[in-house]
């Protein structure tokens, strides 16, 4: 019998995550979700509301991924709620996260987020870690947001052992609105061990009630693409992203407001 140890990481963004967080530089297309992309995007919520979005990761009922946001603007700031999901019965994570953002000044936004991960094996057992993100993000202009966010800085170990770690995730991003109705954004992202990927995402909304989104991940030629509309307070988006080898992934987005706002 021959012994081999291999290592693997445990953070799991779903593939169509630009999609989901695509609003994060932006200031017409924000929404609750674009909070999970960088923590600083919460600050600028005009109401309070709900997220959902899910994914069947490659068409397998085995990978499927779930995640929900709530926000509540207070006096002081933003408060965020964050709950994800991934995997089956047989092995699946979990993180649940407390955010808080606000602007520190007229061009300036900061958030924080605290997170508690957990990792479930039948007849293992479970591991868990405590690990934070932050962000920020600066508006140069009324078109132009820059930002840069962080998750797990110092790599938080996971188990009672300690031999595993959460990756380290940087990320630093570039948002510019045409229009009120037009937005495109790129991200720079770098995970502990992995080459630098590169997002590229483009939005555009018709009359405020059509949402076209389109984007690709450098690294794995990822490419994810949906349309969402928009019924009053929920807005609903179908989207899918397609791996060249892997195949298809496709997603569902549910969106409530609990107020109605001048613009997304």
């Amino acid at each position: 019998m021959l012994p081999l140890c291999l290592s693997a990481q445990v953070v799991r963004q779903p593939l169509s995550v630009r999609y989901a967080g695509l609003g994060a530089y932006s200031t017409n297309f924000i929404d609750v979700f674009s909070g999970t992309s960088n923590t600083a995007a919460f600050a600028r919520l005009q109401s309070g509301g709900l997220g959902v979005y899910g994914e069947k990761r490659f068409m397998l009922q085995e990978l499927n991924q779930y995640s929900a946001v709530l926000a509540m603007p207070v006096a002081s700031g933003v408060f965020a709620f964050q709950g994800d999901y991934f995997g089956s019965a047989a092995f699946n994570e979990n993180q649940l996260g407390l955010a808080y953002a606000r602007k520190v000044a007229g061009k300036i936004d900061v958030g924080v987020k605290f997170n508690y991960h957990t990792v479930h094996v039948p007849g293992y057992g479970n591991a868990s870690a405590i690990n934070f993100e932050a962000g920020t993000l600066l508006h140069l202009t009324e078109q132009l947001t820059a930002g840069f966010h962080m998750y797990n800085p110092f790599g938080s170990k996971i188990g009672k052992s300690g031999n595993e770690k959460l990756p380290a995730i940087f990320k630093t991003g570039l948002g510019y609105e045409a229009s009120k109705n037009f937005f495109i954004s790129s991200e720079f992202v770098k995970q502990a061990d992995e080459p630098v990927n590169l997002n590229i995402g483009i939005q555009y909304s018709l009359d405020e009630k059509v949402y076209l989104r389109t984007g690709v991940s450098t690294l794995t030629n990822n490419t994810f693409a949906g349309i969402g509309l928009k019924l009053g307070l929920i807005r609903i988006d179908v989207n899918s992203a397609y791996h060249p080898q892997l195949g298809f992934t496709p997603g569902l987005l549910l969106l409530y407001s609990f107020n109605k706002v001048d613009k997304q």
